[in-house]
């Protein structure tokens, strides 16, 4: 279901419908590359021995924790293969958060509030527990069953549940707290200073002054607590804030300059890395599928 790419950062998986619901548990080694997704992921863990990695953050789960992953939000799980890892994973298109929205009831909160405050996890107690299993069942029966209405069923559980996990986020302000998690705040501001800046100068050298810190401690420190290096974070920013540009009517001369690539050869150079295509095949390619998925 996902490409693999030789890439440190890839962009993995399309999701051609509205959501997609898995409940898996294998016991395999795999060594999982830093990634991200033009949809947004709900991943829940139920048993193994896994930090996952977001942005920046390395959280070390318990059983039923819940992670908000954003549509472009680089991310990695780290499995012991020792253990069987077993969580439920759910996919949303943003179309289909969009389209079922109100200005009263905005679908995406979960994954706005998390992405803000840059704290993907939330930590289950046993009375939010109950309620959370009983609704994961119907989903899953739901899945299982293709009598009559299943399709709509199955849509109608899904924005139920994604109604539950907004309000569970709006309703635990407190989500950090018990939370084993590593991070530095040097680097949190760091990231954060990236992403503000992607079209602007974000050369080692620029970043070294602006944080005061040396070359040399910036890239190793940033990689010891991100898991890559300043170079590739950057360029699959860029990369992502051109897709985004590209998808909103923009040229491919315009996204490359708003993203901050310096010039087209290296925004070529670094579309082919990553996605094994030039620019306007990709962008070709990206409405082809979303034409697949409307069709659907």
């Amino acid at each position: 279901m996902l490409n693999d790419s030789n890439s440190l950062t890839t962009k993995r998986g399309y999701l051609k419908g509205d959501f997609l619901f898995s409940h898996i548990k294998d016991q395999k080694y795999t060594e999982y590359e830093l990634h991200y997704h033009e949809f947004n992921k709900i991943i829940i863990f139920i048993s193994g021995n896994v930090t996952y990695l977001i942005e920046g953050k390395a959280y070390k789960l318990k059983p039923w924790d819940i992670l908000f992953v954003s549509s472009n939000e680089i991310h990695m799980p780290v499995i012991d293969p020792n253990q069987p890892y077993e969580r439920i994973g759910i996919w949303v298109n943003s179309k289909f958060l969009e389209k079922y929205s109100t200005q009263e009831s905005n679908l995406f909160t979960c994954f706005q509030i998390t992405s803000k405050h840059k704290f993907n996890l939330l930590r289950m107690n046993i009375s939010m527990l109950k309620k959370l299993k009983e609704k994961l069942a119907e989903l899953e029966d739901a899945y299982k069953n293709e009598s009559f209405g299943s399709q709509v069923l199955k849509n109608s559980l899904a924005l139920e549940l994604i109604i539950y996990f907004n309000r569970l986020v709006l309703e635990n302000d407190n989500i950090k707290k018990h939370v084993e998690i590593q991070n530095d705040k040097s680097i949190d501001s760091i990231l954060s200073f990236i992403n503000d800046n992607l079209n602007s100068d974000l050369s080692i050298d620029k970043l070294s002054k602006v944080f005061y810190v040396s070359r040399y401690y910036l890239m190793h420190k940033f990689k010891m607590n991100t898991g890559y290096t300043v170079h590739n974070y950057i360029i699959q920013k860029r990369l992502i804030m051109a897709n985004s540009l590209m998808m909103k009517g923009k040229t491919l001369t315009e996204a490359c300059a708003e993203s901050g690539f310096g010039d087209y050869s290296s925004f070529v150079r670094a579309f082919k890395n990553a996605y094994g295509l030039s620019p306007s095949k990709h962008y070709n390619s990206l409405l082809n599928m979303e034409k697949s998925r409307m069709n659907t």
